[in-house]
């Protein structure tokens, strides 16, 4: 039984003010369909997720100056890193977007997962046509 986008819901969250962490794991959960009763974990049954005012989330303790973010480039000795607020300043949603596709599963269902989330700096957002539900 396949899960198609016609079965499948769409939701809202406002990140202003909200712990970053509790908000991935709410997102994550709706992205793989844990919310769902037909579960099953080797199976996309997912739903739509938009985030609006992505850059309005809180970190708790010291996170935002000293948490660092790595990636290499291929190279030798080009190692790259970024904190939360640079980041921030560069790509409003990234820092949430890769909060979430940390808690997703590391396989081939990945990629669909997070090409449902859809992140907004603003509260403005082109999906005005689809029906929410409420969580």
């Amino acid at each position: 039984m396949e899960n198609t986008t016609e079965n499948r819901d769409w939701y809202i969250f406002d990140a202003s003010g909200v712990i970053l962490g509790r908000l991935s794991t709410q997102i994550a959960d709706l992205l793989r369909g844990k919310n769902k009763v037909n579960f099953r974990p080797n199976q996309d049954a997912g739903d739509f997720v938009v985030v609006i005012n992505a850059d309005k989330f809180v970190l708790t303790g010291k996170k935002f100056d000293q948490k660092r973010y790595y990636k290499h480039t291929g190279y030798l000795g080009n190692l790259k890193t970024d904190t939360v607020s640079e980041l921030m300043a560069k790509h409003p949603g990234e820092v949430l977007r890769r909060s979430v596709l940390g808690m997703l599963p590391h396989n081939k269902l990945q990629d669909k997962f997070i090409a449902r989330l859809k992140v907004y700096a603003s509260a403005d957002h082109p999906h005005k046509n689809a029906k929410f539900k409420n969580i």
